[in-house]
């Protein structure tokens, strides 16, 4: 269970020091206040129907969202600080997120079930033949539900907010799972207080939809709740015949009186009194949606023992936390410095590139209609003339210039190691300044080091989802899926960089042929270091059968020489013992090469 944030208590007149998962944007004025953050610039989450321990993750969703849409000086304006609408942002933190994004997903991700890959071997290992199997249908709905394209929305969300939220459900028309991507703010999961679980009992997924005054809609809030509970008597029996319970096709011979049951309902916000937060929602005023056969979804069973939602973490959480740190974290102080300098460095070349003049001694035009001098103007072909003491100086703003921009580089190379994703990760560290691969790979360790930190926190929560995908297969009696225990399966990631392909082909050769490497594996690795390879067992299948087919037309060429050496010695012996040795001498003379045939 979370710890919650700590309120360190200061003196009167003071504000609260706040510590707990979202601390480091304490800095903020829209976090400043502790019992309402963000109320004043997002006002949606003033509403009374949300949690108050939830408030502080959601402001700093929207915060996070505002540096994304380069809105972080409009968020400093509704703080009193005025100036930051004048603040240029360039885009450096949404470029910050999407190369922490490509370099987490890789070029590729693959459904990967433990054993397969020994499905081709001369002497697979038990199990082989049904983890391929398997594999191949998991790689099948993944096609179908776009899971490349899902996983790039999910995974945006949890780099740039910390977390991302997946739904599954079963849909009987396509007769498989829906794979759904959600706001992580629409998520709620309540964990129960004398409980030691991972995984939340009991779920909501709530936002709030407008008003319609056209469709004569009133505004509303609409909450989705996934909820374990026990099975009630009018459920399926077990085959014991116990009542109140049934056995899963995932393990069969054991009864459970556990279900899952789904709930999604609306209220209207002008039904709501204080108090009446999202876990305390009066049902007696909800109005249940209804399903696609028209089956009112008011405590629904899915006949499954498990919440269908699975929640990704950017990071690994702390102890006792659940919420996962954006990767903008540490660095946010350090993109609003680089969003100030660079205003400054876009004032300095204004005046360097126009520069302020000062005039002593010039005759100034009048203006005929006023009679008043008219103002001058800086520009190509302009000619001022002077009086014998006249004088004209400009101020020189370079030297200022120059410095604000090495600050800009300084700021750069500050956000890229406290962000770890390193210079030479962002692409801006200069292709001279690495003497040797290695010195680019020394310089690229902090990401591999994060890289590796963020596909671990996620390693879990996709065995998790393919878990669940299997077991929603089994529970739709979806052909080809029969009854038994869920395989395990992965999501494998493709190397986060660059790899010299020539050093592991040249490593899987020599090692394949010295026979300390099997096929299988030699072809994985190939993969691994970024060869096209589409799928490694149909590769491996080609390999052999191409070795086959050589090894095949090698016989069939040497039987062939057998055959002509036993005709040839025949006519020897027909032509008698000289016959013979003249045309081996022939022949002799016929092989040897001539003398001016290299030259």
């Amino acid at each position: 269970m979370s710890a919650g944030p700590t309120f360190l208590e200061e003196p009167v007149g003071l504000r609260q020091l706040v510590i707990d998962a979202w601390s480091w944007l304490n800095y903020k004025p829209v976090m400043a206040d502790a019992g309402r953050p963000g109320s004043r610039a997002f006002p949606e989450l003033a509403k009374m129907w949300v949690p108050s321990q939830e408030l502080r993750r959601l402001a700093a969703y929207k915060a996070l969202a505002a540096y994304d849409n380069n809105q972080a000086g409009q968020l400093a304006a509704l703080g009193s600080d005025e100036s930051a609408l004048e603040r240029r942002e360039l885009g450096d933190a949404a470029n910050l997120v999407d190369t922490a994004l490509g370099y987490l997903l890789g070029s590729e991700q693959k459904v990967a079930v433990e054993g397969a890959e020994h499905a081709d071997e001369q002497t697979p290992t038990p199990g082989a033949a049904e983890a391929a199997a398997v594999q191949k249908r998991l790689r099948e709905w993944a096609d179908k539900e776009l899971l490349t394209f899902r996983v790039q929305q999910a995974e945006r969300a949890a780099v740039l907010l910390g977390d991302s939220v997946m739904v599954l459900a079963w849909n009987p028309e396509k007769q498989r799972p829906t794979f759904r991507v959600y706001d992580p703010g629409f998520f709620f999961p309540q964990w129960d207080d004398d409980a030691d679980d991972d995984f939340p009992s009991r779920v909501h997924l709530a936002w709030e939809l407008p008003a319609d005054d056209d469709a004569g809609l009133k505004a509303r809030v609409r909450r989705v709740t996934y909820e374990l509970g026990p099975i009630s008597e009018g459920g399926e029996a077990a085959e014991e015949g116990s009542a109140g319970a049934r056995t899963y096709p995932w393990e069969p011979g054991r009864a459970s009186n556990t279900t899952c049951y789904l709930t999604d309902a609306e209220w209207l916000l002008e039904d709501l009194k204080n108090g009446e937060t999202l876990d305390r929602l009066p049902m007696s005023k909800a109005s249940y949606r209804v399903g696609a056969d028209g089956t009112e979804l008011n405590r629904l069973d899915l006949m499954v023992d498990f919440v269908p939602v699975v929640h990704i973490a950017n990071t690994i959480p702390d102890g006792g936390e659940h919420w996962g740190r954006s990767v903008l974290a540490r660095v946010l102080q350090a993109l609003d410095e680089l969003a100030a300098t660079d205003s400054d460095s876009s004032a300095a070349s204004a005046t360097t590139g126009t520069p302020i003049i000062g005039l002593a001694g010039a005759r100034l035009p009048v203006d005929r209609a006023t009679g008043r001098p008219q103002e001058l103007q800086v520009k190509a072909g302009a000619v001022w003339q002077l009086g014998e003491t006249g004088r004209m100086d400009a101020l020189d703003t370079s030297p200022q210039l120059a410095e604000l921009r090495a600050r800009v580089d300084h700021l750069l190379e500050r956000i890229a190691a406290n962000s770890r994703v390193t210079a030479a990760g962002l692409g801006t560290l200069d292709a001279t300044e690495v003497p040797s691969g290695y010195a680019l790979k020394l310089a690229l360790g902090p990401l591999d080091g994060l890289i590796g930190m963020m596909r671990l926190a996620r390693e879990h929560k996709y065995r998790l989802l393919f878990k669940m995908v299997q077991r929603l297969y089994q529970a739709g009696r979806a052909e080809g899926w029969t009854a038994g225990e869920t395989l395990p399966a992965r999501l494998a990631w493709a190397p986060h960089t660059p790899t010299d392909r020539g050093a592991v082909l040249e490593e899987v050769v020599k090692a394949y042929g010295a026979g300390v490497l099997s096929l299988e594996t030699a072809v994985t690795m190939l993969l691994e270091a970024g060869y096209p390879i589409k799928d490694a067992s149909q590769e491996v299948e080609r390999i052999r059968a191409k070795a086959q087919q050589e090894a095949e037309v090698r016989m069939a060429e040497a039987a062939a020489r057998r055959g002509r050496d036993e005709d040839e010695e025949d006519q020897e012996d027909e032509a008698g013992p000289g016959a013979g040795e003249e045309r081996k001498a022939v022949k002799r003379e016929s092989q040897r090469e001539p003398v001016g045939s290299g030259r």
